[in-house]
């Protein structure tokens, strides 16, 4: 049996934090990018940063960059306090919203 050695554990990711630093992201806060990334930044956050090209849910976010949705939080948390992102609370989700994160949610 071969040893998939590109899995990146999400600790590392993460720098070892598990808790965002925003505490008010859900599945279907809307995050979108206000500035494209620049070097600074690492290869999970600029994948971040670039699916955030037009506005996505957190739930998106994590299912598209392909990491848990809790390194998906931190990642999102960490780009909105340097200014790469910014969030939008939905004020009420249709049916329809409700139903995609649930699907997506199933994928991950």
């Amino acid at each position: 049996m071969e040893e998939d050695n590109s899995f990146v554990r999400p600790f590392i990711i993460t720098g070892g934090r598990v808790e965002p630093t925003q505490s008010d992201l859900r599945l279907e806060t809307l995050v979108v990018a206000v500035r494209p990334p620049d070097e600074s930044l690492t290869f999970e956050r600029k994948r971040v940063a670039a699916v955030c090209a037009s506005p996505t849910t957190v739930a998106e976010v994590a299912h598209r960059v392909g990491v848990p949705l809790g390194v998906a939080k931190v990642l999102i948390s960490d780009l909105v306090a340097v200014g790469h992102l910014a969030c939008r609370q939905p004020a009420e989700l249709s049916l329809h919203t409700l139903e995609r994160i649930r699907d997506h949610v199933r994928a991950l």
